[in-house]
């Protein structure tokens, strides 16, 4: 079996499974990028909550966040955990958007792919998983975005080693798996409710995983 037929194989049993996840959850491209630097090192719930905020207030907005002051803004992000450094985040990309493209996201976007993601990586507090989605939800380019659920599941199926490193995952993901935005935006997805679900650090549920019966760490526990 090629490798494109192992990973679709993969995604199809977790597709099966859970059906669509209708990611990313937002109503606007920029509400996903508020979102992608929110979501930092916190669970999705808490992000929600703190979205609602600034929604009341008025401020899920570009230029709105831009001109806020950092307290209302840090206040309002509160629920998201580590407001201080996110609101500087969210305010330095709404910034650099606003004095380098006019306050226009789709103008930002419309740069071809790797070197929009050179720029965002440039600007305060974007990471490389945050760029990627971002680039991939908000943007809709062809990017795989890769976290540690991604590293865990695809090292505990054997098919890469445990300290891959993020770029060299991605680079498996997107040479094997031709570039179709809707195809990579399920599959990270499903691979997410897999790793929330059942494929834990510790302790994971391995008896309704999808992937059980491919996974070789699963049949190590089943054996020891």
């Amino acid at each position: 079996m090629s490798m494109y037929h192992e990973l679709m194989n993969i995604y199809y049993r977790m597709y099966e499974h859970f059906g669509p996840r209708h990611w990313w959850p937002a109503d606007t491209p920029f509400e996903v990028v508020v979102g992608a630097i929110l979501t930092q090192g916190v669970a999705w719930r808490n992000v929600e909550q703190a979205i609602r905020n600034l929604k009341q207030a008025g401020l899920l907005d570009l230029a709105a966040i831009a001109r806020a002051s950092h307290d209302e803004l840090a206040g309002l992000i509160r629920p998201a955990r580590y407001y201080n450094m996110k609101a500087k985040k969210l305010q330095a990309f709404c910034r650099y958007v606003m004095d380098n493209y006019g306050g226009s996201l789709e103008r930002f976007f419309a740069r071809d792919l790797w070197p929009l993601r050179e720029e965002l990586l440039g600007i305060y507090g974007i990471g490389q998983e945050t760029a990627d989605s971002i680039l991939l939800y908000a943007a809709e380019k062809p990017i795989f975005v890769v976290d540690a659920y991604t590293k865990r599941i695809f090292s505990r199926l054997g098919m890469v080693d445990a300290d891959i490193q993020y770029h060299q995952l991605q680079r498996f993901f997107m040479d094997h798996i031709p570039p179709d935005v809707e195809l990579y935006n399920e599959y990270h997805a499903q691979i997410d409710a897999v790793g929330n679900r059942y494929c834990a650090a510790k302790r994971p549920s391995c008896g309704e995983c999808p992937l059980r019966p491919l996974c070789a760490f699963s049949k190590g526990l089943t054996n020891a």
